[in-house]
Protein backbone atom coordinates (compact mmCIF):
# COMPACT_ATOMS: atom_id res chain seq x y z
CA UNK A 1 0.00 0.00 0.00
CA UNK A 2 1.41 3.41 -1.25
CA UNK A 3 1.45 6.30 1.40
CA UNK A 4 -1.07 8.54 -0.66
CA UNK A 5 -3.06 5.69 -0.25
CA UNK A 6 -2.81 4.93 3.00
CA UNK A 7 -3.23 8.62 3.56
CA UNK A 8 -6.67 9.12 1.29
CA UNK A 9 -8.10 6.00 3.09
CA UNK A 10 -7.16 7.31 6.78
CA UNK A 11 -8.54 10.81 5.97
CA UNK A 12 -11.79 9.49 4.97
CA UNK A 13 -12.69 8.14 8.43
CA UNK A 14 -12.44 11.58 10.15
CA UNK A 15 -14.63 13.43 11.77
CA UNK A 16 -15.32 16.71 13.11
CA UNK A 17 -16.80 16.42 15.93
CA UNK A 18 -13.73 13.84 16.88
CA UNK A 19 -11.59 16.40 15.67
CA UNK A 20 -13.09 18.72 17.81
CA UNK A 21 -12.41 17.37 20.62
CA UNK A 22 -8.62 16.32 19.72
CA UNK A 23 -8.00 20.19 19.44
CA UNK A 24 -9.41 20.62 22.85
CA UNK A 25 -7.38 18.05 24.33
CA UNK A 26 -4.05 19.80 22.67
CA UNK A 27 -3.90 18.17 19.43
CA UNK A 28 -2.34 20.32 16.46
CA UNK A 29 -3.20 20.83 12.73
CA UNK A 30 -3.01 19.10 10.45
CA UNK A 31 -5.27 16.76 12.20
CA UNK A 32 -8.13 14.75 10.64
CA UNK A 33 -10.02 13.37 14.26
CA UNK A 34 -9.86 9.80 13.22
CA UNK A 35 -10.83 7.31 15.84
CA UNK A 36 -8.63 4.60 16.89
CA UNK A 37 -11.42 1.78 15.97
CA UNK A 38 -11.26 2.86 12.62
CA UNK A 39 -7.63 2.87 12.38
CA UNK A 40 -8.00 -0.77 13.19
CA UNK A 41 -8.58 -1.81 9.97
CA UNK A 42 -6.10 -0.41 8.16
CA UNK A 43 -3.36 -2.17 10.60
CA UNK A 44 -3.82 -5.54 8.77
CA UNK A 45 -3.06 -3.87 5.58
CA UNK A 46 0.12 -2.13 6.40
CA UNK A 47 1.66 -5.15 9.07
CA UNK A 48 5.15 -4.95 9.45
CA UNK A 49 5.29 -2.48 6.44
CA UNK A 50 8.19 -0.76 8.68
CA UNK A 51 9.25 1.89 6.19
CA UNK A 52 4.99 3.08 5.70
CA UNK A 53 5.02 3.52 9.00
CA UNK A 54 7.98 5.77 9.14
CA UNK A 55 6.59 7.57 6.49
CA UNK A 56 3.14 8.00 8.14
CA UNK A 57 4.81 9.81 11.38
CA UNK A 58 7.29 11.98 8.82
CA UNK A 59 3.99 13.17 7.57
CA UNK A 60 3.01 15.58 10.73
CA UNK A 61 -0.37 14.31 10.44
CA UNK A 62 -1.63 13.50 14.07
CA UNK A 63 -4.02 10.43 12.91
CA UNK A 64 -1.18 9.10 10.26
CA UNK A 65 1.20 10.02 13.25
CA UNK A 66 -0.74 7.48 16.11
CA UNK A 67 -1.37 4.86 13.51
CA UNK A 68 2.24 4.79 12.87
CA UNK A 69 2.96 3.99 16.39
CA UNK A 70 0.19 1.31 16.25
CA UNK A 71 2.18 -0.23 13.29
CA UNK A 72 5.79 0.41 14.04
CA UNK A 73 8.44 -2.20 15.70
CA UNK A 74 10.53 0.17 18.31
CA UNK A 75 12.62 -2.62 18.20
CA UNK A 76 14.13 -1.92 14.36
CA UNK A 77 14.63 1.75 15.35
CA UNK A 78 17.43 3.68 16.68
CA UNK A 79 17.82 5.64 19.31
CA UNK A 80 17.81 9.05 16.71
CA UNK A 81 14.99 7.77 15.23
CA UNK A 82 12.84 7.79 18.53
CA UNK A 83 14.16 10.66 19.82
CA UNK A 84 12.91 12.30 16.18
CA UNK A 85 9.82 10.91 17.12
CA UNK A 86 9.67 12.45 20.39
CA UNK A 87 10.73 15.95 19.10
CA UNK A 88 7.82 15.65 16.49
CA UNK A 89 5.37 14.34 19.09
CA UNK A 90 3.21 17.49 19.53
CA UNK A 91 0.06 16.44 21.46
CA UNK A 92 -0.52 14.52 24.10
CA UNK A 93 -1.62 11.20 22.33
CA UNK A 94 2.06 11.44 20.32
CA UNK A 95 4.19 11.94 23.65
CA UNK A 96 2.40 9.78 26.32
CA UNK A 97 1.43 6.90 24.24
CA UNK A 98 2.97 6.92 20.47
CA UNK A 99 6.54 7.36 21.19
CA UNK A 100 6.31 5.50 24.66
CA UNK A 101 4.66 2.26 22.96
CA UNK A 102 7.88 2.27 20.33
CA UNK A 103 10.53 3.37 22.52
CA UNK A 104 9.01 0.13 24.88
CA UNK A 105 9.85 -2.20 22.46
CA UNK A 106 13.37 -0.84 21.85
CA UNK A 107 16.49 -2.86 23.72
CA UNK A 108 17.71 0.25 25.47
CA UNK A 109 14.22 1.46 26.52
CA UNK A 110 15.60 2.17 30.15
CA UNK A 111 18.57 4.67 29.37
CA UNK A 112 16.45 6.34 26.74
CA UNK A 113 13.78 6.62 29.21
CA UNK A 114 15.81 7.89 32.06
CA UNK A 115 17.52 10.25 29.19
CA UNK A 116 14.72 11.77 28.76
CA UNK A 117 12.77 12.48 32.04
CA UNK A 118 15.54 14.91 32.54
CA UNK A 119 14.85 17.12 29.69
CA UNK A 120 13.04 20.05 30.29
CA UNK A 121 11.00 19.83 27.64
CA UNK A 122 7.86 18.87 28.88
CA UNK A 123 6.52 16.27 26.44
CA UNK A 124 9.54 14.82 26.36
CA UNK A 125 10.18 14.09 29.44
CA UNK A 126 6.70 12.48 29.61
CA UNK A 127 7.48 10.70 27.40
CA UNK A 128 10.12 8.84 29.84
CA UNK A 129 8.29 8.89 32.26
CA UNK A 130 5.54 6.50 30.23
CA UNK A 131 7.43 4.69 28.84
CA UNK A 132 9.09 3.77 31.73
CA UNK A 133 5.26 2.96 33.36
CA UNK A 134 4.83 1.30 30.60
CA UNK A 135 7.80 -1.26 30.61
CA UNK A 136 6.31 -1.56 34.10
CA UNK A 137 3.63 -3.06 33.07
CA UNK A 138 4.68 -5.49 30.42
CA UNK A 139 8.26 -6.53 31.28
CA UNK A 140 8.31 -9.72 33.67
CA UNK A 141 9.82 -8.59 37.29
CA UNK A 142 12.68 -10.72 36.97
CA UNK A 143 13.59 -8.44 33.98
CA UNK A 144 13.22 -4.76 35.50
CA UNK A 145 15.56 -3.40 38.07
CA UNK A 146 13.54 -3.15 41.10
CA UNK A 147 16.10 -0.88 42.87
CA UNK A 148 15.98 1.64 39.98
CA UNK A 149 12.10 1.99 39.73
CA UNK A 150 11.91 2.13 44.21
CA UNK A 151 14.68 5.22 43.45
CA UNK A 152 12.65 6.77 40.86
CA UNK A 153 9.10 5.90 43.14
CA UNK A 154 10.99 8.28 45.78
CA UNK A 155 11.93 10.97 42.95
CA UNK A 156 8.62 11.15 41.96
CA UNK A 157 7.07 11.97 46.00
CA UNK A 158 9.63 14.28 45.95
CA UNK A 159 9.30 16.14 43.18
CA UNK A 160 6.26 15.60 41.68
CA UNK A 161 4.28 18.82 42.62
CA UNK A 162 7.53 20.88 41.05
CA UNK A 163 7.73 19.27 37.90
CA UNK A 164 5.59 20.81 34.71
CA UNK A 165 1.91 20.22 34.08
CA UNK A 166 1.89 17.12 32.06
CA UNK A 167 5.20 15.77 33.46
CA UNK A 168 3.15 15.65 36.93
CA UNK A 169 0.31 13.72 35.29
CA UNK A 170 2.75 10.95 34.12
CA UNK A 171 4.29 10.92 37.42
CA UNK A 172 0.88 10.16 38.81
CA UNK A 173 0.29 7.58 36.28
CA UNK A 174 4.24 5.61 37.05
CA UNK A 175 3.32 5.27 40.39
CA UNK A 176 -0.06 3.45 39.60
CA UNK A 177 2.07 1.40 36.66
CA UNK A 178 4.69 0.70 38.94
CA UNK A 179 2.29 -0.62 42.24
CA UNK A 180 -0.34 -1.97 39.98
CA UNK A 181 2.59 -3.84 37.51
CA UNK A 182 5.72 -4.70 40.16
CA UNK A 183 4.31 -6.66 42.89
CA UNK A 184 7.30 -6.67 44.90
CA UNK A 185 6.80 -2.54 44.76
CA UNK A 186 3.10 -2.64 45.73
CA UNK A 187 3.37 -1.77 49.08
CA UNK A 188 5.70 1.32 48.31
CA UNK A 189 3.99 2.94 45.58
CA UNK A 190 0.64 2.69 47.83
CA UNK A 191 2.69 4.65 49.94
CA UNK A 192 4.17 7.42 47.70
CA UNK A 193 0.65 7.86 46.38
CA UNK A 194 -0.92 8.66 49.40
CA UNK A 195 2.12 10.81 50.25
CA UNK A 196 1.94 12.74 47.39
CA UNK A 197 -1.93 13.25 47.66
CA UNK A 198 -3.39 15.42 45.16
CA UNK A 199 -2.29 15.67 41.65
CA UNK A 200 -2.64 19.14 40.14
CA UNK A 201 -3.14 19.13 36.55
CA UNK A 202 -4.02 21.80 33.79
CA UNK A 203 -6.59 19.85 31.08
CA UNK A 204 -7.27 22.95 29.50
CA UNK A 205 -10.95 22.98 28.21
CA UNK A 206 -11.43 19.48 28.57
CA UNK A 207 -13.01 18.06 31.93
CA UNK A 208 -10.43 15.01 32.44
CA UNK A 209 -9.24 14.33 35.79
CA UNK A 210 -6.01 12.98 37.02
CA UNK A 211 -6.32 9.58 38.57
CA UNK A 212 -6.27 9.44 42.67
CA UNK A 213 -3.37 7.14 42.75
CA UNK A 214 -4.24 5.64 45.52
CA UNK A 215 -8.12 4.58 44.96
CA UNK A 216 -7.02 3.66 41.58
CA UNK A 217 -4.00 1.20 43.09
CA UNK A 218 -6.59 -0.23 45.58
CA UNK A 219 -8.48 -1.19 43.20
CA UNK A 220 -6.00 -3.20 41.38
CA UNK A 221 -5.31 -4.69 44.80
CA UNK A 222 -9.34 -5.69 45.61
CA UNK A 223 -9.23 -7.33 42.02
CA UNK A 224 -6.27 -9.42 42.53
CA UNK A 225 -4.33 -7.86 39.81
CA UNK A 226 -1.30 -6.74 40.85
CA UNK A 227 1.56 -7.77 38.79
CA UNK A 228 -0.29 -8.58 36.15
CA UNK A 229 1.10 -8.00 32.77
CA UNK A 230 -0.05 -6.90 29.85
CA UNK A 231 1.10 -7.89 26.31
CA UNK A 232 1.61 -5.01 24.17
CA UNK A 233 1.48 -0.68 25.91
CA UNK A 234 -0.15 -0.45 22.26
CA UNK A 235 -4.39 -0.22 22.42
Amino acid sequence: MQLEELLAELKSFGSPVIKNTFLKHGAKEPVWGVKVADMKGLIKKIKNDQQLALQLYDSGISDAMYLAGLVADGSKMSRSDLLKWADKANWQMLSEYTVPWVTSENKDAVPIALDWIESKNEAIAASGWCTLSGLASIKPDHEIDINLYRMLLVRVEKTIHQEQNRVRYCMNGFVIAVGGGISELNNLAMSVAKNIGTVQVNSGETACKVPNAPDYLQKIIDLGRVGRKRKTMKC
